[in-house]
Protein backbone atom coordinates (compact mmCIF):
# COMPACT_ATOMS: atom_id res chain seq x y z
CA UNK A 1 0.00 0.00 0.00
CA UNK A 2 1.15 3.62 -0.73
CA UNK A 3 1.72 5.70 2.08
CA UNK A 4 -0.53 8.04 0.88
CA UNK A 5 -3.06 5.92 1.50
CA UNK A 6 -1.60 5.32 5.14
CA UNK A 7 -3.24 9.04 6.00
CA UNK A 8 -6.12 9.73 7.44
CA UNK A 9 -8.51 11.26 5.32
CA UNK A 10 -10.60 14.13 7.47
CA UNK A 11 -13.52 16.02 7.48
CA UNK A 12 -13.88 19.69 7.81
CA UNK A 13 -17.34 21.31 8.61
CA UNK A 14 -17.88 25.01 6.88
CA UNK A 15 -20.45 27.19 7.51
CA UNK A 16 -22.49 26.22 4.34
CA UNK A 17 -24.03 23.00 5.90
CA UNK A 18 -21.91 20.34 4.56
CA UNK A 19 -17.81 18.69 5.12
CA UNK A 20 -15.39 18.76 3.31
CA UNK A 21 -13.25 15.80 2.74
CA UNK A 22 -8.95 16.07 2.99
CA UNK A 23 -6.00 14.81 3.43
CA UNK A 24 -2.83 16.16 5.06
CA UNK A 25 0.51 15.32 5.25
CA UNK A 26 2.86 16.83 7.86
CA UNK A 27 6.10 15.24 7.84
CA UNK A 28 7.47 14.62 11.64
CA UNK A 29 10.86 16.18 10.78
CA UNK A 30 9.93 18.51 7.04
CA UNK A 31 12.97 19.15 5.04
CA UNK A 32 11.76 23.11 4.41
CA UNK A 33 9.82 24.82 7.41
CA UNK A 34 8.70 27.81 4.39
CA UNK A 35 6.37 26.02 2.53
CA UNK A 36 3.80 23.92 1.55
CA UNK A 37 2.16 22.25 -1.65
CA UNK A 38 -1.36 22.65 -1.85
CA UNK A 39 -3.70 20.70 -4.77
CA UNK A 40 -6.74 21.94 -6.12
CA UNK A 41 -8.56 19.03 -9.04
CA UNK A 42 -10.43 19.68 -11.74
CA UNK A 43 -14.49 19.87 -12.50
CA UNK A 44 -15.80 16.15 -11.88
CA UNK A 45 -12.07 14.13 -10.41
CA UNK A 46 -11.46 14.40 -6.97
CA UNK A 47 -8.30 14.53 -4.95
CA UNK A 48 -6.85 11.13 -5.92
CA UNK A 49 -6.45 11.80 -9.47
CA UNK A 50 -3.18 10.56 -11.20
CA UNK A 51 -1.27 13.54 -10.90
CA UNK A 52 -1.89 14.39 -7.45
CA UNK A 53 -1.27 10.87 -6.50
CA UNK A 54 1.92 11.77 -7.72
CA UNK A 55 2.49 14.72 -6.05
CA UNK A 56 1.85 14.05 -3.25
CA UNK A 57 4.14 10.35 -3.41
CA UNK A 58 6.98 13.20 -4.20
CA UNK A 59 6.07 15.34 -1.06
CA UNK A 60 6.64 12.46 1.07
CA UNK A 61 9.84 11.26 -0.58
CA UNK A 62 10.92 14.62 0.06
CA UNK A 63 9.12 15.15 3.38
CA UNK A 64 7.78 18.92 2.46
CA UNK A 65 3.75 19.58 3.59
CA UNK A 66 1.14 18.60 1.34
CA UNK A 67 -2.85 19.11 1.67
CA UNK A 68 -5.51 17.90 -0.80
CA UNK A 69 -9.08 18.13 -0.65
CA UNK A 70 -12.18 17.22 -2.43
CA UNK A 71 -14.41 20.43 -3.42
CA UNK A 72 -18.44 20.37 -2.89
CA UNK A 73 -20.13 17.59 -4.87
CA UNK A 74 -16.79 16.07 -5.84
CA UNK A 75 -15.58 12.72 -4.33
CA UNK A 76 -16.06 12.31 -0.46
CA UNK A 77 -17.07 15.72 0.46
CA UNK A 78 -20.92 16.45 0.73
CA UNK A 79 -23.39 17.67 -1.54
CA UNK A 80 -24.17 17.72 -5.33
CA UNK A 81 -22.49 18.76 -8.15
CA UNK A 82 -25.05 19.83 -9.95
CA UNK A 83 -25.77 22.67 -7.14
CA UNK A 84 -22.45 23.82 -6.58
CA UNK A 85 -20.92 27.30 -7.88
CA UNK A 86 -17.75 28.59 -8.46
CA UNK A 87 -18.16 30.85 -5.20
CA UNK A 88 -18.82 28.40 -3.15
CA UNK A 89 -15.66 26.52 -4.82
CA UNK A 90 -13.74 29.28 -3.86
CA UNK A 91 -14.89 29.29 -0.30
CA UNK A 92 -14.24 25.48 -0.37
CA UNK A 93 -10.60 26.71 -1.28
CA UNK A 94 -10.84 29.24 1.24
CA UNK A 95 -11.52 27.22 4.18
CA UNK A 96 -8.83 24.90 4.04
CA UNK A 97 -6.29 27.84 3.68
CA UNK A 98 -7.80 29.39 6.85
CA UNK A 99 -8.65 26.29 9.10
CA UNK A 100 -5.88 23.45 7.50
CA UNK A 101 -3.21 25.30 6.43
CA UNK A 102 -0.69 27.81 8.35
CA UNK A 103 2.20 28.63 5.88
CA UNK A 104 2.84 29.84 2.47
CA UNK A 105 1.71 27.47 -0.76
CA UNK A 106 3.30 26.60 -3.60
CA UNK A 107 -0.57 25.78 -5.00
CA UNK A 108 -0.86 23.51 -8.27
CA UNK A 109 -4.46 23.85 -10.24
CA UNK A 110 -5.57 21.46 -12.52
CA UNK A 111 -8.77 22.46 -15.32
CA UNK A 112 -11.12 23.90 -12.61
CA UNK A 113 -8.63 23.68 -10.42
CA UNK A 114 -6.25 26.24 -11.82
CA UNK A 115 -9.50 28.59 -11.72
CA UNK A 116 -9.77 28.35 -8.12
CA UNK A 117 -5.87 28.74 -8.14
CA UNK A 118 -5.99 32.13 -9.64
CA UNK A 119 -8.76 33.49 -7.63
CA UNK A 120 -6.95 32.63 -4.47
CA UNK A 121 -4.06 34.90 -5.39
CA UNK A 122 -7.29 37.36 -5.12
CA UNK A 123 -8.65 36.29 -1.74
CA UNK A 124 -5.68 34.62 0.04
CA UNK A 125 -2.89 36.32 -1.93
CA UNK A 126 -0.43 36.55 1.00
CA UNK A 127 -0.41 32.82 1.93
CA UNK A 128 1.00 32.03 -1.57
CA UNK A 129 4.62 31.11 -2.51
CA UNK A 130 4.40 30.26 -6.30
CA UNK A 131 1.84 28.75 -8.68
CA UNK A 132 2.07 25.28 -11.10
CA UNK A 133 -1.30 25.53 -13.64
CA UNK A 134 -2.40 21.78 -15.23
CA UNK A 135 -4.29 23.22 -18.42
CA UNK A 136 -5.96 25.51 -16.14
CA UNK A 137 -9.44 26.56 -17.09
CA UNK A 138 -10.31 29.98 -15.60
CA UNK A 139 -13.23 31.37 -17.15
CA UNK A 140 -14.67 28.08 -18.90
CA UNK A 141 -17.84 28.81 -18.01
CA UNK A 142 -18.01 32.08 -20.10
CA UNK A 143 -15.47 31.20 -22.84
CA UNK A 144 -15.83 27.23 -23.20
CA UNK A 145 -19.36 27.38 -22.91
CA UNK A 146 -21.65 30.15 -23.02
CA UNK A 147 -20.22 32.31 -25.61
CA UNK A 148 -20.29 28.67 -28.00
CA UNK A 149 -23.82 28.80 -28.07
CA UNK A 150 -26.47 30.32 -30.19
CA UNK A 151 -29.25 32.25 -29.05
CA UNK A 152 -31.71 29.66 -29.46
CA UNK A 153 -29.34 27.46 -27.50
CA UNK A 154 -29.07 29.69 -25.31
CA UNK A 155 -32.63 29.87 -24.62
CA UNK A 156 -33.07 26.11 -24.05
CA UNK A 157 -30.49 25.99 -21.80
CA UNK A 158 -31.94 28.84 -19.59
CA UNK A 159 -35.42 26.42 -20.22
CA UNK A 160 -34.22 23.40 -19.16
CA UNK A 161 -31.37 24.37 -16.46
CA UNK A 162 -28.90 22.11 -17.56
CA UNK A 163 -27.11 21.40 -20.95
CA UNK A 164 -24.90 18.35 -21.60
CA UNK A 165 -22.26 18.54 -23.53
CA UNK A 166 -19.62 15.89 -24.80
CA UNK A 167 -17.01 14.80 -23.02
CA UNK A 168 -13.94 13.68 -25.83
CA UNK A 169 -11.94 11.55 -23.28
CA UNK A 170 -15.08 9.35 -22.09
CA UNK A 171 -18.51 7.73 -23.52
CA UNK A 172 -20.49 9.82 -20.73
CA UNK A 173 -21.30 13.22 -21.34
CA UNK A 174 -20.75 16.03 -18.76
CA UNK A 175 -23.87 17.84 -17.81
CA UNK A 176 -23.31 21.49 -16.37
CA UNK A 177 -26.60 23.51 -14.64
CA UNK A 178 -27.28 26.65 -16.21
CA UNK A 179 -26.88 28.56 -12.26
CA UNK A 180 -23.51 27.61 -12.62
CA UNK A 181 -22.79 29.61 -15.48
CA UNK A 182 -24.69 32.25 -14.09
CA UNK A 183 -23.04 32.59 -10.54
CA UNK A 184 -19.44 32.55 -12.54
CA UNK A 185 -19.99 35.88 -13.91
CA UNK A 186 -19.15 37.50 -10.58
CA UNK A 187 -15.41 35.22 -10.94
CA UNK A 188 -14.17 35.56 -14.09
CA UNK A 189 -10.54 36.05 -13.53
CA UNK A 190 -9.08 36.99 -17.08
CA UNK A 191 -11.20 40.10 -17.33
CA UNK A 192 -8.66 42.05 -15.67
CA UNK A 193 -5.19 41.66 -14.12
CA UNK A 194 -4.20 39.23 -11.77
CA UNK A 195 -2.22 40.64 -9.00
CA UNK A 196 0.47 38.11 -8.37
CA UNK A 197 4.05 38.54 -8.52
CA UNK A 198 5.45 35.11 -7.65
CA UNK A 199 6.54 32.47 -9.85
CA UNK A 200 4.41 30.56 -12.15
CA UNK A 201 4.82 27.57 -14.21
CA UNK A 202 1.55 27.25 -16.58
CA UNK A 203 1.17 23.52 -18.58
CA UNK A 204 -0.49 23.11 -21.19
CA UNK A 205 -0.71 20.22 -24.00
CA UNK A 206 -1.51 21.25 -27.68
CA UNK A 207 -3.88 18.05 -27.93
CA UNK A 208 -6.19 19.46 -25.33
CA UNK A 209 -9.90 19.20 -26.53
CA UNK A 210 -11.97 20.78 -23.72
CA UNK A 211 -9.42 23.70 -22.53
CA UNK A 212 -7.68 25.51 -25.56
CA UNK A 213 -3.91 25.95 -25.04
CA UNK A 214 -3.87 29.61 -25.73
CA UNK A 215 -5.90 29.90 -22.47
CA UNK A 216 -2.28 29.64 -20.87
CA UNK A 217 -1.36 31.94 -22.70
CA UNK A 218 -3.89 34.81 -21.50
CA UNK A 219 -3.08 33.34 -17.91
CA UNK A 220 0.15 34.60 -18.51
CA UNK A 221 -0.59 37.67 -19.95
CA UNK A 222 -2.96 38.51 -17.36
CA UNK A 223 -0.31 37.52 -14.28
CA UNK A 224 1.33 40.89 -12.86
CA UNK A 225 4.69 38.81 -12.43
CA UNK A 226 7.71 38.67 -15.14
CA UNK A 227 8.51 35.06 -13.56
CA UNK A 228 6.09 32.92 -15.53
CA UNK A 229 6.79 30.17 -17.88
CA UNK A 230 4.75 28.32 -20.24
CA UNK A 231 5.70 24.49 -20.90
CA UNK A 232 3.49 23.37 -23.81
CA UNK A 233 3.20 19.31 -24.79
CA UNK A 234 2.84 18.39 -28.04
CA UNK A 235 1.71 14.73 -27.12
CA UNK A 236 -0.44 15.74 -24.20
CA UNK A 237 -4.20 15.94 -23.88
CA UNK A 238 -6.63 17.71 -21.38
CA UNK A 239 -5.89 15.13 -18.50
CA UNK A 240 -2.07 15.57 -18.84
CA UNK A 241 -0.95 12.47 -16.85
CA UNK A 242 0.79 9.94 -18.65
CA UNK A 243 4.56 9.23 -17.31
CA UNK A 244 6.24 11.95 -19.21
CA UNK A 245 3.56 14.20 -18.38
CA UNK A 246 3.88 13.88 -14.15
CA UNK A 247 7.56 14.12 -14.90
CA UNK A 248 7.35 17.42 -15.66
CA UNK A 249 5.25 18.60 -13.41
CA UNK A 250 7.55 16.91 -10.40
CA UNK A 251 10.58 18.83 -12.11
CA UNK A 252 8.27 22.07 -11.90
CA UNK A 253 7.50 21.38 -8.33
CA UNK A 254 11.12 20.81 -7.94
CA UNK A 255 12.19 24.12 -9.33
CA UNK A 256 9.86 25.96 -7.21
CA UNK A 257 10.42 23.81 -4.03
CA UNK A 258 14.50 24.54 -4.37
Amino acid sequence: MKANHLIDIKMLPTMRGYEIAYQQYIPKNPSTERIGILFLHGHGSDMFGSKAEAIMEWSIQNKIEFTRFDLYGHGQSGGDIMSATIGQWIKDSCDIFDKIINKKQILIGSSLGGWLMLSLCKYRLEKIDSLIGIAAAPDFTKSLIWETLNKSQKNEFRKQGVITIPNPYYKTKVKYPFQLIQEAKKHLILENNIEFYGRAILHHGLLDEEVPWQTSLKIAEKLCSDNVKILLDKTANHRYSEPEQINSLINSLEELAS
